[in-house]
């Protein structure tokens, strides 16, 4: 008997103390992709990304050509080609879709690198100022809707806009840090 009430006792103790903890427990979240879109410096970033990939989204435009030249020449030619020179020319085209692939992982390897650099300035200055607001408001956790995380929250949870006009007070990320 004394040892039903200890244990009835002891789990009230700690329903309890689970309920104080959870009321101290402070919970909002953010949509990362809106306050990068409004971002300050983002649509800058974005726009000399665009510019400096044109030289490489012309290279890869040009070895595609010469991949679909060298297609419909072997295709025009077949019939009057030996098969010495069929099956050479097929290697020919073989070795040059190889080059293709390999040349269009490279420039997307330093177009994803370079993409990260640019928009690093922009994505600390929100890191920043959502870590600011935490700690302002004594958040526990501040979560992000766009990783599909939340299935359904209190709009009044939402700190997404006030992290846009404060990027957008402050300035963050204007000028020459990109």
């Amino acid at each position: 008997m004394r040892r039903t009430s200890f244990a009835l006792m002891a789990l009230a103790f700690l329903l309890t103390a689970g309920a104080v903890e959870a009321q101290t427990l402070k919970i909002a979240y953010i949509n990362s992709q809106e306050i990068l879109l409004q971002a300050p410096g983002a649509a800058a970033a974005q726009a000399q990304f665009d510019q400096e990939m044109q030289g490489y989204q012309a290279e890869i435009a040009q070895l595609e050509t010469e991949l679909q030249n060298m297609e419909t020449a072997l295709q025009q030619q077949q019939l009057t080609l030996s098969p010495e020179a069929r099956s050479n020319r097929e290697q020919q085209l073989q070795q040059k879709f190889q080059q293709y692939q390999q040349r269009a992982n490279q420039l997307q390897d330093v177009a994803n690198q370079r993409r990260a650099a640019l928009i690093q300035p922009v994505m600390d200055n929100i890191t920043q100022i959502i870590e600011t607001i935490r700690e302002e408001g004594a958040y526990s956790l501040i979560l992000d809707a766009a990783a599909g995380s939340i299935v359904s929250a209190d709009p009044a949870l939402d700190l997404t806009q006030e992290v846009i006009t404060r990027l957008q007070s402050t300035g963050a990320g204007q000028g020459g840090a990109l």
